[in-house]
């Protein structure tokens, strides 16, 4: 069942949250170069782009899409739940991006460095460290990249090698796996310190309150979108195997059961097809 959140229940490593800091652009630079380790003038964050619903994001999309002073471009994620296809997931935001800067009119010699990171509550590849960074390289030879200007990010807040990367990268993940309490005391750490205070004066905005609500209600309603999908998938296809008991079912007619989403007419088509003589009975009396 469903439990209802209030804002002022959430950590960091909640995505609203989470996209809800990051609008702030300093607070968006701060965590890039910590990650990436060199400096960053300026970021613009894109408010058109993260946190918003879309089709073609598949639902709702709740990421920070921004770009620097040197036109690289960057998606950043929260993971709090292990996934399969992770990396399927990286390929998508990498084919997405390009493919809006090449709607935009630009020539894919134009394409600037795009930098894709996930930010996770677990270990994405069971090495315990707390950067993973891919890149596309020649098997046939270690040091060729193919140099087209991509890279994707795994960030794991499970990591032990602290002697391998940047003490501030450490406390910021370390920050992150905290619960609500932990995540409250000093961490001793400027940039953390703003992200707290970022996060508190969130919590007392009236304005994000009804954010979150609304978004709330949106996710609510996609997950119960979903499974009413899930439901007319099932009865279609229970349809389909009985019909295949007496005849072969033409791909038309089988196009159309599966394309039909109301549940009631796939019901009384279920009960039709239990009873049918023939395919001819069933097309009769559907």
């Amino acid at each position: 069942m469903y439990q209802k959140r209030q804002l002022k229940e959430l950590t960091i490593k909640d995505n609203f949250l989470f996209g809800a800091v990051m609008m702030e652009e300093e607070n968006c630079r701060g965590l890039l170069e910590r990650v990436l380790c060199f400096p960053i003038a300026r970021v613009e964050v894109s408010r058109e782009k993260s946190i918003v619903y879309h089709p073609e994001y598949k639902g709702i999309r709740l990421d920070v899409y921004a770009k620097d002073d040197r036109n690289t471009h960057y998606n950043i994620e929260m993971q709090v739940a292990a996934r399969p296809e992770l990396g399927k997931r990286v390929r998508y935001y990498h084919s997405q991006i390009d493919m809006e800067l090449l709607l935009n009119g630009r020539d894919y010699t134009e394409l600037p460095e795009v930098y894709v990171i996930f930010l996770c509550d677990f270990d994405p590849f069971g090495g315990k460290k707390y950067c993973y960074t891919f890149e596309n390289r020649c098997l046939e030879g270690v040091e060729m990249g193919l140099q087209e200007g991509s890279k994707s990010i795994f960030l794991s807040t499970r990591g032990e090698n602290e002697a391998e990367v940047s003490a501030d990268l450490v406390r910021f993940l370390k920050f992150v796996k905290a619960d609500l309490n932990e995540s409250e005391k000093d961490f001793e750490d400027d940039f953390i310190c703003r992200i707290q205070q970022t996060i508190r004066r969130i919590k007392g905005s009236r304005k994000m309150e009804e954010r979150f609500m609304i978004l709330e209600e949106m996710l609510r309603d996609e997950r119960a979108e979903g499974r009413e999908e899930g439901r007319a998938e099932g009865k279609a296809e229970a349809v389909i195997e009985l019909l295949e008991e007496i005849g072969a079912v033409p791909e038309t007619l089988r196009s159309r059961i599966m394309k039909e989403k109301d549940l009631e007419v796939l019901k009384r088509w279920h009960r039709l097809s239990a009873r049918a003589d023939s395919l001819e009975d069933f097309l009769e009396k559907m």
